[in-house]
């Protein structure tokens, strides 16, 4: 009895044996940077590290715009007011009235020969 329970101890080991020696060959290869998933995750590593960059590059070039943009922004508005001021101003001058006296405004062109004459008048 003792030499049966001697010979299943001993297949028992061995069996055991052979599981670890088959789930060390597993895990090598699962871990193997080249084929197996350690290359996997190596490479997912490095897109991140390639994606954290491309997002970084892109709020430093978000912020940049968005300041361009206000500034843009305010010139315009600055402007929007100077045009509002001239066309108020414009506004403001009598229509109806002529120039004093003797003082009538022409507008002179050049011509191709250089010479200017009088094309017209303007009130």
């Amino acid at each position: 009895m003792m030499l049966i329970a001697d010979i299943l101890l001993a297949v028992g080991a061995i069996g055991a044996g052979l599981y670890c020696l088959v789930l060390s060959r597993r895990l090598t290869r699962f871990n193997d940077l080249e084929n197996g998933m350690g290359g996997a995750v190596a490479m997912l590593s490095v897109q991140v590290d390639d994606l954290k960059r491309a997002l970084e590059q892109a709020k430093a070039t978000a912020a940049e715009a968005s300041a361009r943009l206000e500034d843009t922004t305010e010139r315009a508005e600055e402007t929007a007011r100077r045009l509002e001021l001239a066309m108020a101003s414009s506004h403001d001058t009598p229509h109806g009235r002529s120039a004093p006296a003797g003082r009538e405004r022409q507008v002179r062109r050049r011509r191709r020969g250089g010479a200017e004459g009088s094309v017209g008048e303007a009130a």
